[in-house]
């Protein structure tokens, strides 16, 4: 275990209870739900097309531009923002991942700035980078770019890119970078309670877990 070692119940406060599976059913997302509630997780994160969600007691997020970052932003800003009039609080949207890789954060800016615009500023709106798939130059100028437009969250994956998903030295690279101004989520193959702590550790303030009871299960109460 890293040294970082925290109870069961704190946690599990910081977790996105996530299901983007695209053969995911209503039954598995009432199911989500339920066991979220057991669990103690912050939110449930699920498809837009799964809201509106009935889930009382629960932060209810969903995804915008998801996973691959290329729709047009003006479909981003509008996809969130129906997504917030169906009950959603928090938006996890895809930035334009080519436009970070080929150095042209002015257009990484202006996606992050519409979405932002079309939601308003109560909604929560994390920004997931792809991080696995960028440089550290371009890790941290994407962070700017969120930070500028106004963004609440960081967030490493989407989970369904092929280069990877969070890795310990980018939530560090991240976390300095937005140096506690927004949060940083950590999101993509965290599949244990070792790797949950690591992230946490390295400045992680929100997980995004598929498999949360199994990362839960092997921390202390």
């Amino acid at each position: 275990m890293p040294e970082t070692t925290l109870p069961r119940a704190r946690v599990a406060a910081m977790v996105d209870h996530t299901l983007l599976k695209p053969e995911a059913s209503g039954a598995d997302v009432r199911a989500l739900v339920d066991e979220a509630r057991e669990l103690g997780v912050w939110s449930v994160c699920v498809s837009p097309s799964m809201l509106p969600l009935r889930a009382d007691g629960l932060v209810v997020a969903t995804v915008a531009g998801f996973p691959s970052g290329k729709h047009h932003s003006l479909i981003k800003g509008a996809e969130a923002r129906l997504a917030v009039d169906q009950g959603a609080a928090e938006i996890d949207m895809v930035i334009d991942i080519g436009a970070a890789v080929a150095g042209d954060f002015n257009a990484v800016l202006a996606d992050i700035l519409t979405v932002r615009e079309a939601i308003g500023f109560e909604p929560v709106l994390k920004v997931i980078i792809e991080s696995a798939a960028l440089s550290d130059e371009a890790i941290v100028e994407a962070c700017r770019s969120a930070e500028r437009a106004g963004a609440n969250f960081v967030k490493t994956s989407t989970g369904f890119h092929p280069a990877g998903g969070a890795s310990v030295h980018a939530v560090r690279l991240m976390a300095e970078t937005v140096g506690g101004r927004l949060g940083v989520k950590a999101s993509g193959g965290i599949r244990t309670a070792e790797a949950a702590l690591a992230m946490i550790e390295a400045g992680a303030t929100r997980l995004g877990l598929s498999g949360t009871r199994a990362v839960l299960d092997d921390l202390p109460e």
